[in-house]
């Protein structure tokens, strides 16, 4: 595991019973979300995760 993997810090945004949300402030500086639905993990730069959460916001 390279030394950088070592430090990388993880912040969980939300979880409930089956699913997480969780982001990480990668190496070089950029921040990515994770979205873990059962066996599934879709992931997110920090552009992309905004524009999904503009696009599920009108659902809550």
């Amino acid at each position: 595991m390279p030394k950088d993997a070592e430090n990388i810090q993880t912040k969980t945004v939300s979880e409930t019973e089956n699913y997480i949300i969780w982001e990480v402030e990668e190496p070089d500086g950029e921040k990515t979300y994770h979205l873990e639905l059962n066996n599934v993990t879709i992931h997110f730069f920090k552009e992309e995760w905004d524009e999904f959460v503009k696009l599920i916001g009108p659902l809550k």
